[in-house]
């Protein structure tokens, strides 16, 4: 019974409930790329699921919170893993004292209150995780719980969104396409260099316009690495955490050896190749 709770308590720890911001200055920044916006208020007005499909660290988490924020809707994020189980996203009975009494899990909260319910890389969770939102898919917008023998009718104004990694697809890890095509999709990928200045930027703003400029060239250049090794390639959150790096104090050398080349690679050919772009730019 204690490892059960530890696990219940280590599901709980992967929800994020994000609350609407008051004001503009807390609200989410995010900088548009294509007319992903445009398509997800249209799939938002007639209450049609969203597929964000995209390479990890290109803004899909980011984009989605600042939707529900320009929305005014509440948001609920699950982030998905291989012991996820559909009983950990609609609830399940506990025992308190001598009593039985049922927990809504955090999917089941989200069709209650309207919130939008965000599944972050459902392709790691499990299959009956995913086959658990087929009918909140569809016209019937019903959540079954099996357990309690109920079918919970939406709130007219949930919402459900997940993300979707092509790029770690394998035979044995793939989301189906009886599950992908019940959902509207929108492609993501890096921003292009201009909007990408603009992002850290905003993100750290002590960087100088010099060191912004060669950061991202830096991190551009390491992206051809992608097809010569590198299994994933220079995102754009991880700029944003050499940058801060740069401002925290580290030279630009250490700064992104420590975000751009460690994290991705235990090669050593391919983290002197990375170095050596990184020297390039900052030389």
């Amino acid at each position: 019974m204690k490892g059960f709770l530890n696990r219940l308590r280590g599901v709980e720890r992967d929800i994020i409930q994000q609350p609407v911001a008051e004001n503009a200055d807390d609200a989410p920044y995010y900088e548009p790329q294509h007319n992903e916006v445009e398509i997800f208020e249209a799939a938002y007005k007639r209450r049609l699921p969203v597929m964000l499909k995209g390479p990890t660290g290109c803004g899909k988490t980011r984009f989605l919170e600042y939707m529900a924020n320009r929305l005014q809707r509440p948001l609920v994020t699950v982030s998905c893993h291989e012991d996820l189980t559909s009983s950990d996203l609609v609830g399940r009975f506990l025992l308190e004292g001598e009593q039985t009494v049922w927990q809504d899990g955090p999917l089941t909260r989200a069709v209650k209150a309207g919130a939008i319910c965000y599944l972050d890389e459902i392709v790691e969770a499990r299959t009956d995780s995913t086959v658990i939102i087929h009918p909140l898919t569809d016209h019937r917008r019903q959540l079954p719980l099996e357990k309690k023998g109920q079918e919970i009718e939406a709130h007219e104004d949930f919402m459900l969104v997940i993300s979707y990694n092509p790029g770690y697809q394998t035979v044995l890890k793939d989301l189906k396409p009886s599950t992908k095509q019940r959902f509207i999709g929108i492609n993501f990928d890096y921003p292009v260099e201009e909007i990408e200045r603009k992002i850290v930027k905003k993100e750290v703003p002590e960087l100088s316009d010099e060191q912004v400029e060669k950061l991202v060239a830096a991190g551009r250049r390491a992206r051809t690495l992608k097809d010569h090794g590198l299994e994933e390639a220079t995102s754009t959150r991880a700029l944003v955490y050499a940058g801060n790096m740069m401002a925290a104090g580290l030279s630009p050398l250490e700064a992104c050896r420590a975000a751009l080349v460690n994290p991705v690679t235990d090669d050593p050919e391919l983290s002197e190749a990375l170095l050596e772009i990184i020297r390039a730019h900052f030389a």
